[in-house]
Parts: structure tokens; C-alpha cells; sequence
């Protein structure tokens, strides 16, 4: 093994868990990208796609999750496709309450490691928001609500799967003290809900960042990655 080859490695290994963990969001005009539910803007074509979703509970491959971010300087916009043929969404009248038995998507934002307060926003395939203000460990305010008109989250669905798509205000992540600097901390999650023989549902849950966990939770530091504001 010649030096430079040897170095090369050395340098690939050192930066991996960085890049494993890191996506660059990218900027666009303001007023480029409206949100439709169903992901059809332009805009989202010079958008990096992040695929790498994974089961960290389990040893088989999850159904397939794309995840998309852009930023205007005003909005933080998001898309997540899960392919998923059979969409469970139950409605008993309580929305909020629906979207934790429902197949949806996630994301989390925490300041930093101690958690206290991090913020969940749970996005389900008919739109519906369940958004919480947290504390570690597992202290959830399910009475709190996102800054009002700082956030709009649209959905739509097809026989392959569905599509989730928002936007969030810079002013409201600021605000809350998520955002420093150019950079956000958060958790990319989406819970997978199939039907069972006996009209149950079993969850599988899907993460894009492996927790240090033994058991199903994303609400530890581990889970989080780091999206990076590119100018």
C-alpha cells in the first residue's frame, strides 16, 4: 500500500461519520417553491435527495423513504416520498391525536445534547401535524402547538406511497433556539404502520441517523443529524 493510498483512507474514515450525518441545504430565490402536497415544484430538482433510511431495529430493508430540504432565507422547506402500499390513517375525530396511529414522517430539533426543550413535528399522509414542545427524558407537552402561521404542511397520496411536503419559518426556528448559525440539529424519522390478521397495526420505525439504543427510541441525542444552510 503506497502513502497516498494509505493517507486517502485514513482521511475517508475520519470524515465518514460527519457525512453520514450531515446534509447540505441547499438556498433558492425566495418565491421559487409552493407548497402543494404533492412535491411538483421545479425548485425541488436542485435539491440533494437523502435516501439513506434504515431500520435500526430490525435487519431487513425498510420500504423506501426519499427526504428533500431547500431554504429561502425566510422558509425552510421540506419534502419526504415513503413508498408505502398500504397507507393507514385513522380518523376519530381528534387529528393531533390520529397522527400517532397513523403512517407518517418526522422531524425532530434539538439545540443541543441536553435536549431541554427539542421539538417533534410528526407529519402524517393526510397532513395532519402532531407537534410537541419536549424535555429529556420523554417529557412531552402535547398542549403545545407550533408558533401559529409559522408553519404549513400539505400531503398527498397515491398507489405507491405518499408525500408530505412544508414549509417552516426561519423566524420560528430562530425564535424557539433551534437554528445556529447556519445549522440545525435534527432527527429524520418516519413510523411504518401494517395491518395485522386481528385488525391491529404492528409499527416498524425507520430513521435516517442509527440511534445508540437497544430499543426503539428517537428521543436521545444519538438520533439527530445535522442540516448545514449552504448560501
Amino acid at each position: 500500500m503506497n502513502l497516498y493510498f494509505f493517507i486517502t483512507i485514513l482521511f475517508l474514515m475520519s470524515s465518514a461519520p460527519e457525512s453520514a450525518g450531515r446534509y447540505e441545504v441547499r438556498k433558492i430565490p425566495a418565491g421559487d417553491l409552493q407548497i402543494t402536497g404533492r412535491g411538483d415544484s421545479p425548485a425541488w430538482e436542485g435539491a440533494a435527495v437523502l435516501t439513506d433510511f434504515t431500520y435500526p431495529w430490525r435487519e431487513d430493508s425498510p420500504p423506501p423513504t426519499a427526504f428533500r430540504a431547500l431554504w429561502d432565507g425566510i422558509y425552510l422547506f421540506f419534502l419526504y416520498r415513503a413508498t408505502d402500499p398500504v397507507i393507514i390513517t385513522p380518523q376519530s375525530g381528534e387529528p393531533k391525536k390520529d397522527v400517532l396511529g397513523s403512517d407518517r414522517v418526522e422531524i425532530f430539533f434539538k439545540a443541543d445534547d441536553e435536549m431541554n426543550p427539542y421539538y417533534t413535528l410528526e407529519l402524517d399522509a393526510l397532513g395532519r401535524i402532531f407537534d410537541a414542545e419536549c424535555r429529556f427524558y420523554r417529557q412531552v407537552d402535547a398542549g403545545w402547538s407550533w408558533p401559529e402561521g409559522q408553519i404549513v404542511v400539505r400531503a398527498s397520496q397515491d398507489e405507491k406511497g405518499y408525500t408530505v411536503e412544508g414549509a417552516i419559518s426561519m423566524a420560528s426556528l430562530q425564535q424557539l433556539g433551534m437554528l445556529q448559525g447556519n445549522r440545525l440539529q435534527a432527527g429524520l424519522y418516519r413510523g411504518e404502520y401494517l395491518p395485522k390478521a386481528d385488525g391491529s397495526t404492528e409499527t416498524r420505525w425507520i430513521s435516517w441517523i442509527r440511534p445508540d439504543s437497544e430499543k426503539p427510541d428517537f428521543h436521545i441525542p444519538s438520533s439527530f443529524g445535522l442540516l448545514v444552510l449552504q448560501e
